[in-house]
């Protein structure tokens, strides 16, 4: 267990941050590599252990992964090259990785077992089961209570339309991975479009992909199985999931100016960002570009007085990853912020309606959780407290950030979990300092 103590600074904070490789999208690039002819070269990838539980699993199903700090070479073997590994996979606390695997995994001609930590063996995981069961895959829940431990065992796959009723790009993944398996074509609908770094990074890999948004607001993504597919090189933006940390401290700590380089800023994912604009933050774009699909930009953030909002709808699915840090700006805001539409929250890696809700009390705010949801009442001010972060890296992040605008000291428990999507978390603040 470790402690980090985090008060507030003397002056603004002032300078650029690189960040980290978005983890999505580093998971992703490992996957389809390994399921692809060739050598794929990985660049900018995020070195978290979540991350790294990724390169383990496939290394385990005989897939040779380089690893160095300049690249990632991932020495495919096919659709079909994956072998049965001698020993059950651990997915360690990545639900991601635990989950998209499923999907490839079902498709294979061996028996395999995920499992992880305690955080992800408690983690829902019949949202993926039911879909992929009912495509004719072979999991089951060893201890019967739809979480990890999963076998899967080999299964004959067919095609399906599933109508998903969460937006969740891991349940979407699943079930269009297992369709590279299938003999006809695989479809998922959702209410509403979720991250979409699946459908875009598997076209460049050579998938046949198809996406469409109706006029209702749902969401269709359907995949016709390939013959391989092709190797490619991917350079991976910056997380914007770890960028809102130091866009949050720009907007929060008075005479601050960050420039966060390298987001990356895919509709959708990029919902905090409109969330900042409603709250009347001070945010450029700076070179904006694409590279795989994927749009990228530099931003650079000034402190500025921030305004309530209602955080709902469509929006939700684009920023879920992102409510602790914008209920802690909330606390800060003019007005009463709502956010609802997210009950996807009490299935994280803590339950972040209510680890949101006890910390931000610790520190003196004004919330009230709700069954989807919270009300913030922003109250401009907060007190140090001592931060249970419950080992989820999220909470443990965002808590640091309202850290520097506090009054007194705050110390983050068992602070060691930001490794799993930001190892250089603590030492980004400082130099900023």
């Amino acid at each position: 267990m470790k402690e980090a103590t985090i008060t507030a600074p003397s002056t603004g904070l002032k300078g650029s941050v690189i960040l980290p490789g978005d983890k999505s999208i580093s998971h992703r690039s490992v996957m389809f590599g390994a399921l692809a002819k060739g050598t794929t070269e990985i660049t900018n990838f995020l070195q978290g252990a979540d991350c790294l539980s990724t390169i383990s699993c496939f290394r385990k199903m005989g897939i040779e992964i380089e690893n160095t700090p300049e690249r990632i070479l991932v020495h495919g073997k096919g659709l079909h090259g994956l072998s049965a590994p001698d020993s059950t996979l651990n997915t360690g606390n990545s639900g991601t990785t635990t989950r998209l695997i499923s999907g490839i995994l079902a498709g294979q001609d061996f028996t395999s077992i995920l499992s992880g930590d305690d955080s992800l063996n408690s983690r829902p995981m019949a949202r993926i089961m039911d879909p992929l069961n009912s495509m004719g895959a072979k999991i089951t829940s060893i201890n019967g209570n739809n979480c990890a431990p999963l076998r899967i065992e080999p299964g004959t796959l067919h095609s399906i339309h599933y109508h998903s009723k969460v937006a969740s790009a891991q349940v979407k993944s699943a079930i269009l991975l297992a369709g590279l398996y299938t003999d006809g074509i695989t479809a998922v609908t959702e209410p509403v479009l979720s991250r979409n770094h699946t459908e875009l990074m598997l076209t460049g890999f050579g998938a046949n992909i198809a996406s469409e948004t109706h006029a209702d607001g749902t969401a269709t993504a359907s995949i016709t199985p390939c013959e391989e597919l092709y190797a490619q090189k991917i350079q991976v933006p910056g997380d914007i999931s770890s960028a809102a940390y130091f866009i949050a401290a720009g907007l929060l700590v008075p005479d601050s100016e960050i420039l966060v380089k390298n987001v990356g800023i895919n509709p959708t994912r990029a919902g905090i960002l409109k969330v900042c604009e409603a709250m009347g933050a001070d945010i450029t774009y700076l070179n904006e570009t694409s590279a795989g699909g994927e749009p990228t930009a530099d931003l650079l953030v000034r402190y500025s007085p921030l305004k309530a909002t209602v955080v709902e709808g469509s929006i939700i699915p684009t920023l879920i990853d992102e409510i602790p840090m914008i209920a802690i700006m909330a606390a800060f805001a003019e007005g009463t912020t709502i956010i609802r539409d997210a009950a996807e929250l009490k299935v994280k890696e803590t339950n972040r309606i209510d680890t949101v809700a006890q910390n931000l009390r610790a520190m003196g705010g004004n919330v009230t959780p709700t069954d989807d949801g919270m009300i913030i009442e922003g109250t401009g001010a907060l007190k140090g407290a001592h931060i249970n972060s419950h080992l989820d890296h999220r909470i443990a992040m965002a808590f640091a950030i309202a850290g520097l605008v506090a009054e007194g000291d705050t110390v983050i428990g068992d602070s060691q979990c930001v490794d799993v999507s930001y190892p250089a978390f603590f030492e980004t603040i400082a130099q900023l300092r």
